[in-house]
C-alpha cells in the first residue's frame, strides 16, 4: 500500500511504500534498510579514522555489534514502556518492528551501558571510545531518520512554511512540519561540528558531552512542535523533552563546574615587594 507525501513549497510529490522488496515472500522494509545503511556508513567512516585516541578499529567493530543489538532492544523497550496502555492489550505487537516504534533515547541509554561494559572488560578508556564514536553516532541518526519518511511518521503540527509536508494522518490530510527532515539536517550539522572538533578536544569526554548536549537541545526544541499523536507522553508531559531537559541541565552544569573549578587559570602573579 502506497502513501502520497508532498512538499508543496518545493513542488515535490512522492508515492511512498514501506516495503522495498520481498525475499521468498517476506517483506524487506525501507525503514530497516535506512538503519542498515546508517550503520554501514558510520562503520566505514570510522575505519578511515581508526586509532584516534588509540582506539583500534577491531574494538570498534566488536563493540558496535553488541551496542547495535542491545541498543535496539533498549530503544524498543523505552517505546513500549511509554506506550504500555496499548501494548498491555496487544502483547504480540511488542515484537513487531516493521512499522518503527524505536525511541532514540532508549537506544542511547542501553547503548551507553553496553559500551561501558565492553570497555571495562576490554580495558579501554570508555571516554576515549565515546569521544571517538560520537560523531558517527549522530551521523547514523541523521541517515536513519529517513526511515521515518518512508513510514510516514515523525511529523509536527500544521504549518504553512515552504518546507511543509503534506500527508494523510489519523485526522485526515494535513500539511505539517517535517520533523524527520529538520532533525536529519540538524544532526548532519552536529556531525560536521563534532568531526572538526574531534582533533581539538581538551579533555576526555568533551566530544561526547558536546554530542549529548547539542542533540538534547535539538530534540527539546523539535518536540515542542511535534504532533501529540507522534510523541511519547507521561501525563501531559512529553517524555523526550523531559529527558532532553535533564541532559541539557547536566551537561551545562558540568561545563560550568569545569570552567569554574578545573580549567580556571591559576593566578601566577607574584607579590611585588616594595
Amino acid at each position: 500500500m502506497k502513501q502520497t507525501i508532498t512538499f508543496p513549497g518545493l513542488g515535490l510529490k512522492f508515492q511512498i511504500s514501506k516495503v522495498a522488496f520481498t525475499i521468498f515472500g517476506l517483506p524487506v522494509y525501507k525503514y530497516a534498510i535506512c538503519i542498515v545503511i546508517a550503520i554501514v556508513i558510520a562503520l566505514v567512516l570510522m575505519k578511515f579514522r581508526k586509532n584516534t585516541y588509540g582506539i583500534k578499529y577491531e574494538d570498534v567493530l566488536k563493540c558496535a555489534i553488541f551496542t547495535i543489538v542491545f541498543g535496539t532492544i533498549g530503544a524498543r523497550l523505552f517505546y513500549v514502556i511509554f506506550n504500555m496502555g496499548y501494548y498491555i492489550h496487544h502483547i504480540g505487537e511488542i515484537f513487531n518492528l516493521k512499522s518503527g516504534g524505536l525511541a532514540i533515547y532508549g537506544g542511547i541509554i542501553a547503548g551507553l551501558a553496553t559500551i561501558a561494559v565492553y570497555c571495562k572488560k576490554s580495558k579501554i578508556d570508555v571516554l576515549d571510545m565515546l569521544d571517538f564514536i560520537s560523531p558517527y553516532v549522530i551521523l547514523g541518526q541523521a541517515i536513519g531518520r529517513w526511515g521515518n519518511f518512508f513510514n510516514g511518521e515523525v511529523f509536527g503540527t500544521p504549518t504553512n512554511l515552504f518546507l511543509r509536508m503534506g500527508l494523510e494522518t489519523a485526522d485526515g490530510f494535513k500539511e505539517v512540519h517535517p520533523l524527520f527532515l529538520y532533525e536529519s539536517i540538524l544532526c548532519l550539522a552536529i556531525f560536521i561540528f563534532l568531526l572538526v572538533f574531534q582533533s581539538r578536544r581538551r579533555y576526555k569526554g568533551q566530544i561526547f558531552l558536546y554530542y549529548m548536549g547539542s542533540y538534547a537541545i535539538v530534540r527539546f526544541v523539535l518536540e515542542s512542535i511535534r504532533a501529540e499523536s507522534e510523541t511519547l507522553m507521561v501525563g501531559n508531559q512529553r517524555v523526550s523533552q523531559l529527558v532532553s531537559a535533564f541532559i541539557i541541565i547536566t551537561v551545562f552544569a558540568y561545563f560550568y563546574y569545569r570552567g569554574r573549578y578545573i580549567d580556571k587559570p591559576k593566578d601566577t602573579k607574584e607579590e611585588v615587594k616594595k
